[in-house]
């Protein structure tokens, strides 16, 4: 019997004299990463439509659970690079799936440079799948305590390792810039090289272990039709992946022609954008006071509808910086001077 790996592929023949069976709990588990994506990317969806706070998929909780999922999806990736190549490396297969995500994430870039073009996706889940497999070829035979080593470097480098050098979009994709990048799906190789390394730990311990003989049988009954189907979509993750989130947007764009969301008050709007971009530098303090006293400038000098409508560029335009240097003098003279 062969063995089902995280990205669909099928161990063949080698020289390893172990021959692990097949595991259906693996690919169950990868459907359902893919479930808790569909949920996220709902979630940004009705954001992005207004039927709920845009910021709502990018803050608090649905951030952290964003996370875990890339996190899960990239540990699987490495888990299974340990299992398709358990019985030697197998450059042909190896070699194609690394070709099928590349194209996929290609059609991503793509597909949201003309869609999204300000936050569009250039390095993505799919991207840092594709680099750190190459990565991950390292580490195949390495000790696994090495490779948990090497797991915690490339958590901890964006700590300690972040120069101006990076910050050229060439470089983006390292992780290791100053200024983080605008992208609707911004996955760089570190720290996320982290999940996939422990995947590859974890996968060598697994095979060494006489846990896939113990799970070969575990989530595999025929009556359990819904195992059934999660397993069937574990295998197919990648057209899955592709195909969701452009399905999602259809039919919440279909549901707001029917049900149109409610219009947002552009001052509600505007003073969450403000304190937003405004709380990356500054305390909470001088933001109230910089953010009130720039949309007070707006509407006295007529130029807040055309700011919120996007016909007034605010980095040309001196009646904006004008505006932003006194209220940034007006705020500090009102707060903290630490804030």
């Amino acid at each position: 019997m062969t063995t089902t790996v995280i990205d669909g592929n099928v161990a063949g023949d080698g020289a390893a004299p172990r021959r692990l069976p097949r595991i259906p709990l693996i690919d169950q588990l990868r459907a359902l990463a893919l479930i808790a994506m569909a949920v996220y990317h709902f979630t940004w969806d009705l954001g992005f439509f207004g039927y709920i706070e845009p910021e709502t998929a990018t803050t608090g909780g649905w951030k952290l659970f964003a996370r875990v999922i890339a996190g899960s999806f990239l540990f699987l990736a490495g888990f299974s690079l340990v299992l398709g190549h358990v019985r030697g490396f197998r450059a042909k297969p190896f070699l194609v799936r690394l070709g099928k995500i590349g194209l996929a994430a290609a059609a991503i870039t793509i597909a949201t440079w003309f869609a999204f073009r300000e936050t569009f996706i250039f390095f993505g889940i799919l991207h840092a799948i594709a680099a750190a497999s190459l990565v991950g070829l390292l580490f195949l035979r390495l000790p696994p305590f090495v490779t948990l080593l090497a797991a915690a470097a490339a958590a901890v480098a964006p700590l300690y390792l972040r120069a101006p050098l990076f910050d050229h979009p060439a470089l983006w994709w390292v992780g290791l810039s100053v200024d983080i990048p605008r992208s609707n799906d911004y996955v760089p190789l570190l720290p996320w090289l982290a999940p996939v390394l422990l995947g590859i730990a974890a996968g060598r311990l697994f095979v060494a272990s006489p846990l896939p003989e113990r799970l070969a049988g575990f989530g595999g009954q025929a009556n359990d039709r819904w195992k059934s189907l999660l397993e069937t979509a574990g295998r197919h993750s990648l057209a899955i992946y592709l195909i969701h989130q452009p399905v999602l947007i259809a039919l919440v764009y279909g549901f707001s022609l029917v049900v149109p969301a409610p219009a947002a008050d552009p001052v509600v709007s505007y003073t969450k954008s403000c304190m937003r971009a405004c709380q990356n530098e500054r305390g909470e303090g001088f933001c109230r006071s910089f953010c009130g006293c720039t949309l007070d400038g707006l509407r006295q000098e007529n130029l807040f509808t055309g700011l919120m409508r996007g016909a007034i560029d605010v980095t040309k335009d001196e009646r904006i910086a004008a505006i932003s240097s006194q209220c940034t003098m007006d705020a500090e003279t009102k707060t903290d001077p630490k804030e």
